[in-house]
Parts: C-alpha cells; sequence; structure tokens
C-alpha cells in the first residue's frame, strides 16, 4: 500500500526545511534528484563503502547537503578496538561466542565467518573519520551510536532482499568503545553528532554522563542530536534539564511506529526539536520530513508557513510558524556549542533568544570576538 503524504508547500517554504537526518546514498541517486531537491539535507555515512560516497554528494552539491562522517554500530563488529588487531576468527569470536558456546550458536558462527570481512583496526576508522572532517570544515560526525537490538544479518548490509538473521548482537561495550573513539574526534574538531540510541537509553545517559564529566566544558562546545529519538518523554525532559547541549530530532519512518512520539513531541521544548527523514531514497526524502513538520507543528500548535520571510522581519518568536522555528533549531545545533547546565538562575525567553549563537547567523557563523563595536 503507498504512502500517503501531506501535501508540499511552496519551494520558497521548502527551501527553509533541513532533513536534519538521511541516507541518500544508500540508493542510486537519479542524476535530476539533487538538482530537483529543494530542501537541505544532511546526508549520514554509515560503513567504510559509503564514506567516499557521502564526500562525493557533498563535493557536487555543497549548497544542498551537510556531509556526516562516521561508523554505524550496525557495522561495529567489523572493527577491532583492541592495539593488536587479531585474526579474523578469534575477533569474531570473542564478539559473537562467550563461555560455552552451544552447539546451535558454533553452527551458526561457522556459516555467518564466511561472509565477515577481515577486521578493521579501530585506528584506520578513525584516520577516515578525520580526514573527511577536516575536508569539510561544516561536516558533522554521524552516523554513530548504540544499538542493542540488531542481529548480525547472514548476508551483509546493504545488499537488497530479506535479511536472515543470525543469533548474535554486538556487546555493548565493544560498540561504546568504537563510539567513544569517534566522539573524541568530534570534540577535538568541535563537531557536532548525529547519534543513534536503540534499545539503549540507559546507556546513552551514562554516556553523555560521562563525556561531561571526561571533557568538562569542550564537550559543551559540540552539539548533539539524538536522531530519530526513542526516548520517553519523561527521560528527555531530564536530558534536557541536563544537557542544554542535546537536541532530538524525529521521522516518520520510525517514531511513527508508536504513538509515544507525540508525547515526546509535546513535552520537548520548542528550541531542541529537529525533523527527519531517516529515508536512504533522495527522491522520497523531502515528503517524509514535511510530514513529519507537519506533526509538529500540529502537535505543538504551530502555524504551517505559506510563503517565505526575511530574518530581519522583527517578528518576535512567537509569531514564527513551524518551518522557521525548525531552521532556527538547525542553525542552533550546527553552530557553537550550547554548553552544559550551570546551576545558576536560567536567563528569561527574551535574552536567552538574543544571546542565542544562531541569532549571529549570517549565512555562515560570526565569531564575535574578531568584531570591532559599533561606536
Amino acid at each position: 500500500m503507498a504512502t500517503t503524504h501531506q501535501p508540499l508547500p511552496s519551494d520558497e517554504v521548502l527551501s527553509h526545511v533541513i532533513d536534519v537526518h538521511c541516507h541518500p546514498t544508500d540508493s542510486e541517486i537519479p542524476s535530476s534528484a539533487m538538482a530537483d531537491l529543494k530542501t537541505h539535507i544532511c546526508a549520514m555515512a554509515t560503513r567504510q563503502d559509503d564514506q567516499v560516497k557521502v564526500a562525493d554528494l557533498a563535493r557536487q552539491r555543497p549548497d544542498k547537503v551537510t556531509p556526516c562522517f562516521g561508523f554505524h554500530p550496525w557495522c561495529s563488529h567489523h572493527i577491532s578496538v583492541l592495539d593488536t588487531t587479531p585474526s579474523k576468527r578469534d575477533h569474531y569470536a570473542s564478539l559473537f561466542l562467550s563461555g560455552t558456546p552451544s552447539e546451535q550458536d558454533t553452527t551458526a558462527f561457522e556459516e555467518i565467518l564466511k561472509t565477515l570481512p577481515d577486521p578493521i583496526p579501530l585506528s584506520t576508522i578513525v584516520s577516515s573519520v578525520r580526514a573527511n572532517l577536516v575536508e569539510f570544515p561544516n561536516a558533522l560526525l554521524g552516523e554513530v551510536g548504540i544499538d542493542r537490538s540488531f542481529r548480525i544479518p547472514y548476508i551483509p548490509y546493504p545488499n537488497p532482499g530479506p535479511k536472515k538473521l543470525s543469533p548474535f548482537t554486538v556487546p555493548a561495550d565493544h560498540q561504546v568503545a568504537l563510539l567513544e573513539a569517534q566522539i573524541a574526534l568530534a570534540v577535538e574538531l568541535r563537531r557536532s553528532i548525529s547519534l543513534h540510541s536503540v534499545k539503549a537509553q540507559q546507556v546513552t545517559l551514562d554516556l553523555l554522563k560521562k563525556l561531561k564529566e571526561k571533557y568538562g566544558e569542550d564537550f559543551g562546545k559540540i552539539n548533539v542530536d539524538l536522531h530519530s529519538c526513542g526516548f520517553s518523554a519523561e527521560s528527555w525532559k531530564e536530558v534536557e534539564r541536563k544537557y542544554p547541549n542535546v537536541f532530538l530530532s524525529l521521522s516518520i519512518v520510525i517514531n511513527g511506529r508508536s504513538p509515544s512520539h507525540e508525547d515526546l513531541i509535546r513535552k520537548c521544548s520548542p528550541d531542541r526539536i529537529l525533523s527527519e527523514s531517516d529515508f536512504n531514497d533522495i527522491t522520497s526524502s523531502t515528503a517524509y520530513t514535511w510530514d513529519m513538520v507537519c506533526s509538529i507543528a500540529r502537535l505543538k500548535g504551530w502555524s504551517i508557513e505559506t510563503e517565505g520571510w526575511n530574518d530581519e522581519d522583527g517578528l518576535e518568536e512567537e509569531g514564527w510558524g513551524v518551518v522557521r522555528r525548525l531552521e532556527w533549531n538547525w542553525r542552533r545545533f550546527i553552530g557553537p556549542g550550547l554548553g552544559l547546565a550551570s546551576d545558576a538562575p536560567r536567563a528569561g525567553r527574551k535574552a536567552r533568544h538574543l544571546n542565542d549563537p544562531a541569532h549571529k547567523w549570517r549565512g555562515e557563523w560570526v565569531d564575535e570576538s574578531s568584531e570591532s563595536e559599533e561606536e
């Protein structure tokens, strides 16, 4: 059954829509697709073979693509986090066979071992991500994260067709080791992060706490987006309180499976929410992103724009429509880190708005320290 989408707005309005998380290089991109694209997209890399695809796409259309480089938890088992890379058999056995494995697990292991690549040293991964982040100063780290529900398929992703799943999952500590190595780069290079977290709410909360303790103010100099966020509304409000630099984004494809995402939208602060498609076909990403934009508008009680606007029009934030609000949030997310929670009294909404780094947006980020004061 075909998906029914919300009617799209004018091209002028769409030019302000940002799909903060999608996977266009997972499918063939028609030659006209990027020219026809009216929105801005964040194209995610996830594994070794698509880092270069995302880089090429960003080189072709820097006006429409923010590239994101990183290694997804679904390929984390391909990577050795040890100082000395073990043999292929020893590497995968250490991840999938613990204690005294059953005969069934041993048989499954021998079958899946044939399809798996030799392990890649963590240093190779880190070097690859670093090189891409350095080449693209506007690039983000993503898609990276933790997934405690993913089972290893017998036919490796992204091969098409139904997937026969093995009984094996990747230990959380292995995933976290890979993730922390990549986040260290993001902190060093001051890049925001698109973070995957599935069935890993407590692990993610522990990670945020650890990052704050380990990096201190440096962690506050980057921002984190919990993409297709599956947290409960109550847990999210706790994240909001503790981490001013953490956002959430939602997708129809993932979050639309459960009605609980509607409560999450209602409870999320208006300046922390973003929209995404999380889709693997560029010809459909706009429709899926717009569906989520419309859902956010409905649940937040925000208007939907029918025409563009001038950022200098002086309209108070309370009068903004959903697209303008989400675009502002995007600017905040990709701008300077929003810091760490303070025990000091919270500033009033108007003061926060005027002091927000996104208020300095002029097509690029303005370094206030280099500006001369007006007489």
